[in-house]
C-alpha cells in the first residue's frame, strides 16, 4: 500500500479537471526557480503560462500512452504495448510514418496510478461518446486514452481537402467508447465548440483541431463563381458538413 499526497492541492499546485480516470494536475506557480529565472516565472503564472501534468487512476483498468509520457507508476501496475500482433505492427508502422504518432505505444493496466510527464500544453479531457463514436485530432495532440479506446489513421475524402485545406492527407482517428488526454495548443477557455445536426460549418483556415469522423470534411470556393470569391477576399474554406463536433482554435 502506497499514501500519497499527488491529489492534495498545495500553494503550488491544484487538480484542474477530472473525467473518468482522468485528472489534470495544474501547477499554478512555480516556485522552484531560481533568482535570475523568478522575473519570467512569474508573468508566466500571470498568463497562465503553467506546466499539467495528467494522472490516470487504474481500477482493474487499462491506459495507452503516448511513448514516453510516463513518469512514475504508483502501485500494482504492469505495462506491455498496444501491439496485438505482426499484422497489427505493420498497420501502426504504416500508420506512424504519415501522422508522425509514434508506432508502438505503451499500455498500463491493473490498480494503481500513472503519473504523466509534466506539459505545458492545454490538457483536453474528451469522452469518445460526445463525438458520435469517433473523433478525428490534428498530428501530435494525443496524450492517453482508455485502452478500450481504438486508434485508427484515416485519410481525407477528397485530395482538395488535403492538399488545400492544409490538414495532410492523413489523421488519427479515436473511436470506440472511452475518455481520451489531448495537448491543445490553446486552452478550452479559447474553443469554439460546434455541434452540428446536419447542417454545414464553413471555416477560413486550418483552425479546427479535432472534429467527428462522421463529418464530410471538403474545401471548397466561398462562392459559387469565381468572382464571388474575389470580391469576398476568402477564396478557399474548409467545410465540415454532416452531423457531428468540431473543435476551433481562433486565436491560436
Amino acid at each position: 500500500m502506497i499514501n500519497h499526497n499527488v491529489f492534495n492541492s498545495t500553494t503550488a499546485r491544484k487538480v484542474t479537471n477530472q473525467l473518468g480516470m482522468f485528472s489534470v494536475v495544474e501547477y499554478v506557480k512555480d516556485i522552484s526557480v531560481s533568482p535570475a529565472s523568478a522575473q519570467t516565472a512569474y508573468f508566466m503564472s500571470k498568463m497562465g503560462v503553467h506546466k499539467r501534468q495528467v494522472i490516470a487512476t487504474l481500477n482493474q483498468q487499462g491506459v495507452i500512452l503516448q511513448a514516453g509520457a510516463m513518469q512514475m507508476v504508483v502501485g500494482d501496475v504492469q505495462m506491455n504495448t498496444n501491439i496485438k500482433g505482426a499484422g497489427d505492427f505493420m498497420k501502426k508502422w504504416v500508420g506512424s510514418k504519415v501522422t508522425k504518432e509514434s508506432a508502438i505505444k505503451p499500455r498500463y493496466f491493473g490498480s494503481g496510478q500513472v503519473i504523466l510527464e509534466p506539459t505545458y500544453k492545454y490538457i483536453l479531457l474528451e469522452d469518445i461518446a460526445k463525438w458520435n463514436g469517433s473523433i478525428v485530432i490534428e498530428d501530435g495532440m494525443f496524450l492517453a486514452c482508455q485502452d478500450s479506446v481504438e486508434m485508427k489513421v484515416v485519410g481525407r475524402s477528397s485530395f482538395s481537402s488535403a492538399v488545400a485545406g492544409g490538414e495532410g492527407l492523413f489523421n488519427t482517428s479515436l473511436m470506440g467508447s472511452g475518455i481520451v488526454a489531448l495537448e491543445s495548443p490553446v486552452p478550452a477557455e479559447e474553443l469554439l465548440v460546434f455541434d452540428i445536426i446536419n447542417d454545414t460549418l464553413k471555416i477560413d483556415g486550418n483552425m479546427a483541431i479535432a472534429w467527428s469522423n462522421s463529418l464530410q470534411f471538403t474545401v471548397e470556393r466561398s462562392s459559387k463563381t469565381l468572382i464571388g470569391s474575389a470580391a469576398s477576399g476568402e477564396g478557399l474554406v474548409n467545410v465540415y458538413r454532416g452531423t457531428g463536433r468540431v473543435l476551433v482554435a481562433p486565436v491560436s
